[in-house]
């Protein structure tokens, strides 16, 4: 019988407040279990950017990363944000390591291939990209991994990488050894018939219910890509995909936690 494993992604929204990080740190500290956090950056490295003359440059919601913005992404999160978050952890009593692609060799990427769009810096994952290895051995010591959105390509250079990207790779690669739940907190309670309302949830979606609430216009915008992303790990053998409120992570041993994508 497989251990149990859950795969957290926290979003920028929540790591930009001190308050409601510090909340989802204790709760994540409490989830039972093996379990690894995910992150990005959220706006610190845009704001850290401007102040040092690196503006940001996005297409269709999506970061250029050129040398200058590579170095800024590493600073904040490879370094500000994910060392701050270990700190936090420890304070609470989690053993965390905080670590990028490289450290280890845990994630490999490959500079995204420029088409219509030259994306710069870049790493595009495969299925061979997770160090299964590494991450269960750390795993065994106790050590729970914190992983930022910096991986790298085996030549030496560092490449930025979409943390929910990473979070989808890391719960199929660890799901041939682990019975995995892959874990999406943001700032709302899950996807949503009415955004604006919060009564409006949808709380279970199977696959096949994928394309009639993309037609309705329940699922636009970001959430399809995260939707199509969460699927298809399922497919991969992820054993369930949740997404919802960071603050309301508790609930998730209730079984009553934000949106649930399954088979």
């Amino acid at each position: 019988m497989k251990k149990k494993l859950s795969v957290i992604k926290i979003g920028g929204n929540v790591i930009d407040d001190s308050e409601k990080l510090h909340r989802f740190l204790l709760d994540f500290t409490a989830l039972p279990g093996d379990k690894i956090l995910i992150h990005g950056g959220g706006k610190i490295a845009t704001e850290l950017g401007v102040s040092l003359g690196v503006e940001a440059k996005m297409v269709e919601g999506r970061r250029i990363t050129d040398i200058e913005t590579l170095r800024v992404v590493t600073m904040v999160y490879a370094g500000l944000i994910n060392k701050n978050m270990v700190a936090q952890l420890q304070a609470k009593g989690c053993n965390a390591i905080g670590l990028t692609g490289a450290d280890g060799n845990i994630i490999k990427a490959v500079k995204r291939p420029v088409k219509d769009i030259d994306y710069g810096f870049v790493g595009d994952l495969d299925a061979s990209s997770v160090s299964t290895k590494t991450l269960s051995s750390l795993l065994e010591v106790g050590l729970v991994p914190v992983l930022c959105a910096i991986t790298h390509d085996g030549e030496t250079q560092l490449l930025n990488t979409n943390a929910d990207t990473i979070a989808s790779a890391v719960a199929v690669a660890m799901s041939d050894f682990y019975e995995t739940s892959l874990i999406y907190c943001f700032e709302k309670r899950g996807v949503m018939r009415d955004i604006d309302d919060d009564s409006s949830l949808v709380t279970e979606i199977k696959m096949e219910q994928f394309d009639t609430l993309k037609s309705e216009g329940v699922v636009s915008g970001g959430m399809i890509p995260k939707l199509h992303n969460a699927f298809e790990a399922i497919k991969s053998g992820v054993a369930a995909v949740y997404i919802g409120k960071a603050d309301e992570l508790p609930q998730i041993n209730e079984n009553n936690f934000g949106t649930r994508l399954i088979k």
